[in-house]
């Protein structure tokens, strides 16, 4: 322990306990409530320093009583600077409570002070020459209603209830200060882990268009060299094949646009020439969902017509691949969640409104079985709607089901 620590107490409150954001040199305001409770401190000394002079004024002359009075209001106006000064301040009323009970009041407020704002080491102290004071009262300055060793007891008592008070205030505060710096800490995870999980659905996102994008590019480079080893095709072929070359370029440049601020994750590799799902793997997708024992209701409507393929050759493929995704990731909830309900996807749009998709469970009959998992699939899907240029929403549905909600954008 250093010099500075073993005469810390004697250094004022705002200097031994300033706060970490408080400017170098200044102490930190007062607030509203620190008015408020120094106020009544204030009139509750002067309260009990009238009390004692009432029961005092009869043994003494008037001038001492007149030195009472003075001493006493002086006493509690020096409460004012127990926050600078706590243990300074205790420790002169404390001694001139010895001789002047008026002052009784003003002591054990300040004492009180010192069990809230100072560590345990120096509460103690305080608490034992408090002890000592009302102790040496009894003798010095009788009280003629009070037994000598009844007035010992009392003064006793009273000093341990106000320290105990005291020491209690300062153990309930440093409490919440620990709850609400783990509040904190614990908010501060969430985000942490929301990142992450979004981080995470960007780098899934730029590997499928990594994957997507080297695919297209490489029906380009077959095309290219069908064109060049045949030079002599007949101009039909070659028209289709330049127009084949054409659309896989400009498809190509749109994926390209779509991956540029994406990072994709370091050390990963991928197979470049594998297709991602895109809109007509849905079928696909609930076929294996239901061979895994779920009731699945897929219910299509493109461009008011659910039974034609055309539509859904025309919704663009990023946006097909979400809206895979988002199926996907509602079935496999409902498997986890809801075993044995009947799930409903439903897929709504047509060129120029976008797209919803809408996946729904009701509430399961059975006991929900408990899986592990904190929703960063959900916030996953979030993140890739919003990159898509449309929104999601999931939640409680009114039956007491989950519900999957999303808008993509379809260009007309």
């Amino acid at each position: 322990m250093t010099r500075t620590d073993r005469h810390a107490w004697l250094l004022p409150s705002a200097m031994a306990d300033t706060p970490a954001d408080t400017p170098p040199g200044r102490r930190p305001r007062r607030t509203v409530r620190d008015w408020l409770v120094d106020a009544l401190l204030f009139l509750l000394a002067a309260f009990v320093g009238l009390l004692a002079a009432d029961s005092t004024d009869q043994l003494n002359s008037e001038a001492v009583a007149l030195a009472d009075q003075l001493v006493g209001a002086a006493a509690c106006c020096a409460l004012w600077l127990r926050r600078r000064w706590p243990v300074g301040v205790a420790v002169v009323l404390t001694v001139i409570s010895t001789v002047a009970p008026v002052a009784g009041g003003a002591a054990l407020a300040a004492l009180f002070g010192v069990a809230v704002r100072r560590p345990v080491r120096e509460t103690a102290v305080m608490g034992a020459l408090a002890v000592v004071s009302s102790t040496a009262q009894v003798f010095l300055r009788p009280d003629p209603s009070l037994h000598p060793a009844a007035a010992v007891v009392v003064g006793i008592v009273v000093t341990l209830l106000v320290t105990a008070w005291g020491m209690l205030v300062r153990s309930r505060r440093q409490l919440v200060e620990a709850l609400r710096e783990r509040a904190h800490r614990a908010e501060a995870e969430t985000e942490l882990r929301a990142e992450q999980a979004q981080r995470l659905a960007r780098e899934a996102i730029a590997r499928e268009m990594h994957d997507v994008l080297a695919h297209r590019l490489t029906l380009l480079s077959v095309h290219a060299g069908a064109l060049e080893f045949r030079p002599d095709a007949p101009p039909a072929q070659v028209a289709r094949a330049a127009g084949v070359i054409r659309d896989s370029a400009h498809e190509a440049l749109q994926d390209l646009r779509e991956i540029i601020g994406v990072l994709r994750a370091p050390g990963e590799g991928g197979d470049g020439d594998r297709p991602q799902p895109t809109l007509a793997s849905l079928d696909t997708l609930v076929e294996e969902s239901r061979r895994a024992g779920t009731e699945v209701v897929l219910d299509i409507g493109l461009d008011g017509d659910p039974e034609s393929g055309e539509e859904s050759a025309a919704v663009p493929a990023a946006t097909g691949r979400t809206v895979y995704r988002i199926a996907q990731e509602g079935l496999t909830n409902a498997r986890k969640h809801a075993p044995g309900t009947e799930v409903t996807v439903i897929l709504r749009g047509r060129p120029g409104d976008g797209l919803t998709v809408e996946v729904h469970n009701p509430a399961p009959t059975g006991p929900v079985p408990h899986v592990p998992g904190s929703g960063q699939g959900l916030i996953g899907l979030t993140e890739r709607a919003t990159l898509a240029g449309g929104r999601l929403e999931h939640g409680p549905a009114p039956d007491g089901g989950f519900a999957l909600s999303a808008w993509l954008p379809w260009p007309p």
